[in-house]
């Protein structure tokens, strides 16, 4: 599966970030061959401040940057991921998007686990979606979906796994701080590793996030990284790399303690 990151930065103007996406995926053709595109947490619009009314900026799943997200499948014949505000009669959900390359929306995923830590409170400012794993088959390899501090949750991603993911996607905001990057490297590599599947994570760089888009494969090791500019990270996610890591390394089949289904 050939997957492209694309790490920017986005503001608190939606139509602002949609000209930004258009001009950074610009670099992007059919003739690349692409499967998937990555695009991180909150791409229609930043979280801003905390006093940034979000519900006032949610669209609903038909509003203009899902279908933005349409034309650009479209025209590159592949599947989109994309982070949003889904506008509800309440706080809006911070969503996940998955486009067909025929420009339809194909699956959502709400995230399960919200930012309230590190002296920051996102539930305040967005609901929390149902706890459902989400996998969905793109291009024949079975992608789990996870949001940004998903990631701090192990059991979140062995839930996926168990529903036969072979690659889980993490479009992130992780936001900057003392040691915050040595943490996001780290849990990325952590959550290959143990489940012995790639991870591609797409986060917003600039001066707010950490940057540092990054594919890790299931040894652990960094196929390609991003700084904290805009930047298009590209790699080829293998099966035979995931089924070669699990024969080696069968430590999901040699598991004696399972959570309960």
């Amino acid at each position: 599966m050939r997957v492209a990151l694309v790490q920017l930065a986005s503001a608190t103007d939606s139509a602002a970030n949609v000209e930004d996406i258009r001009s950074q995926t610009a670099a992007l053709s059919p003739a690349d061959g692409l499967d998937l595109v990555v695009l991180p947490e909150a791409s229609m619009h930043d979280f801003g401040s905390a006093d940034h009314d979000l519900a006032a900026v949610a669209e609903p799943l038909d509003g203009p940057f899902v279908g933005f997200l349409g034309e650009e499948a479209r025209r590159l014949g592949a599947t989109l991921v994309a982070g949003m505000f889904e506008r509800t009669d309440d706080l809006p959900f911070n969503t996940l998007v998955v486009v067909g390359p025929d420009g339809a929306l194909r699956q959502t995923y709400r995230k399960i686990h919200l930012y309230d830590s590190f002296g920051y409170k996102e539930s305040d400012r967005l609901r929390a979606g149902d706890i459902e794993p989400v996998v969905l088959d793109i291009a024949g390899t079975p992608v789990g979906l996870m949001t940004c501090y998903d990631l701090r949750f192990p059991e979140h991603a062995r839930a996926l796994i168990d529903a036969g993911a072979e690659a889980i996607v993490l479009p992130a905001a992780w936001v900057a701080g003392d040691r915050k990057l040595d943490h996001w490297r780290t849990l990325l590599a952590a959550r290959a590793i143990e489940n012995t599947v790639y991870v591609a994570a797409a986060a917003q760089g600039g001066d707010r996030y950490t940057g540092h888009s990054l594919v890790v494969d299931p040894w652990g090791s960094i196929v390609g990284e991003a700084v904290s500019t805009p930047e298009i990270i590209r790699a080829t996610l293998e099966p035979e790399v995931v089924a070669r890591a699990r024969e080696i390394n069968p430590s999901l089949a040699n598991r004696r303690i399972r959570t309960s289904s």
